[in-house]
């Protein structure tokens, strides 16, 4: 480990955020290039159900600055590794050897939980919730749906289950940290399946098959959060 004044860390600390600066602009400027290939891939899930499968836009700038949002996000999705890359830089030199190797498996595990939060909202929830959603009710009514609309529920959605896919992690990191144990997740089972409820239902849209979509993954992975948590038990 390496000791560094204050001044050192706060010099360390600027170049990070430059450096990461850096990287998002380099992305944006990628993806800006790949805009329309992308925004076909963001609206993808949708277009099938909706008429003349196209979204709408109601103002002159709101396609372009949509695009702009589209191109932003991709380059901040895209960029993860290599931010994470300079984090890893600004934060090593205060680790032991044995932090270090926790810290990379740490960063590791998490990129891909998010991802596979991400992937699992894209290719198993959206043409799901889309397919009932879309075509509940009256025939005769047409959904007219805004870009800019879309995307927010788009974006928020990939959040929430990339970060809701972090909870195996969380939990074992909590574990080592010697805050809870397997035994602890065990005996609240009850109330965790209450608050995965009301999360669901808060983080989705208002209808029980989204909520329902949600749930079942959080249910199961808070108990492969139990497993981890017990192989981690031992090992510590």
């Amino acid at each position: 480990m390496k000791k560094q004044s204050l001044t050192d860390h706060l010099i360390d600390l600027r170049s990070f955020f430059i450096r990461s600066a850096f990287i998002l602009l380099i992305g944006f400027c990628v993806c800006w290039f790949y805009v329309d290939e992308l925004f076909e891939f963001v609206r993808a899930p949708i277009v099938g159900f909706l008429p003349n499968q196209a979204l709408i836009f109601i103002s002159p700038t709101e396609k372009f600055t949509s695009y702009i949002k589209v191109a932003f996000l991709s380059s901040v999705f895209f960029s993860i590794p290599f931010l994470l890359y300079q984090l890893w830089i600004f934060v090593a030199p205060a680790l032991y050897k044995k932090e270090k190797k926790f810290m990379l498996a740490f960063l590791f595990i998490g990129s891909f939980l998010f991802t596979t939060g991400v992937a699992f909202v894209y290719f198993i929830v959206f043409p799901n919730a889309f397919s009932f959603l879309l075509s509940f009710g009256a025939s005769a009514d047409q959904a007219m749906i805004s870009i800019a609309e879309y995307l927010s529920f788009f974006f928020v959605m990939f959040l929430v289950f990339g970060a809701a896919f972090e909870m195996p992690l969380i939990f074992s990191l909590l574990a080592v940290m010697g805050i809870l144990s397997s035994k602890f997740l065990k005996s609240y089972r009850s109330y965790a399946i209450v608050l995965l409820s009301i999360a669901s239902a808060i983080l989705t849209p208002p209808d029980i098959f989204s909520m329902v979509f949600m749930l079942i993954p959080l249910l199961l992975l808070y108990e492969i959060s139990i497993f981890f948590v017990k192989i981690l038990e031992k090992k510590v």
